[in-house]
């Protein structure tokens, strides 16, 4: 806190003031600046004393400061509500599958006779895409099955599999990932994979809250673009 002319208070520090001003409560603050003002008074030189547009221009930087620290605190509530309930939302998740950024596929063996179940997940475009196509490639690296999946529009569009290759045989059970390539015209067009994945928790931690999905991943809940 800046005070005109201190110069003439016996004994006050400023330097040491401000160090101690630090780790002191708001209470604490006012009494000392009071107590400075005061002095200040006291000591004033009689031939040019404080004119009271300095005295307004201290009580209001005073005022000013401790209603900074008021608005601070508030703040700090209203970030430990939210937090609250970002986490409260996203418990309700846990046990749902969620579309999040992620390339991966999970298959598993149908029974005899059945045809294998159908994969959903998601493809997440900037702008309309004219061609986008789609490979899905086995643990050793080798296209399994390549889907045209002709124009897409802007945002995330869905996609499904039915767990066979391109000759129309039921894939082995296991982990498969895909990757998207979409062009616009000439023009190529970014994409997002998104695949779908359990979450198995929350939790929060100084970056905000996160999700644990059931395959290991951690995403944000701004991540998440559908859930089921």
């Amino acid at each position: 806190m800046a005070i005109a002319d201190t110069s003439s208070i016996s004994g006050v520090n400023a330097a040491s003031a401000a160090a101690s001003t630090a780790s002191v409560s708001s209470d604490d603050n006012e009494q000392r600046f009071l107590k400075l003002l005061v002095a200040q008074l006291n000591n004033q030189d009689p031939l040019n004393p404080m004119q009271n547009s300095e005295m307004t221009s201290q009580l209001a930087q005073m005022s000013t400061v401790s209603g900074i620290e008021k608005l601070n605190s508030t703040l700090s509530g209203l970030v430990s509500q939210t937090g609250t309930s970002q986490v409260l939302q996203a418990a309700s998740l846990v046990g749902y599958a969620v579309l999040s950024p992620g390339n991966t596929l999970t298959t598993t063996a149908p029974a005899e006779g059945a045809d294998p179940a159908v994969k959903a997940f998601g493809v997440e475009l900037p702008g309309t895409a004219s061609d986008v196509q789609i490979k899905i490639v086995d643990a050793t690296g080798k296209t399994v099955r390549t889907i045209d999946a002709g124009s897409m529009n802007q945002g995330v569009n869905a996609v499904a599999w039915d767990g066979k290759d391109d000759s129309g045989n039921v894939v082995p059970a296991g982990n498969y990932t895909f990757t998207v390539a979409a062009t616009n015209g000439s023009s190529t067009v970014s994409s997002t994979a998104l695949a779908f994945s359990q979450v198995a928790a929350v939790k929060q931690g100084t970056s905000g809250v996160t999700l644990e999905l059931a395959n290991g991943q951690s995403i944000g809940l701004s991540d998440v673009r559908m859930y089921l």
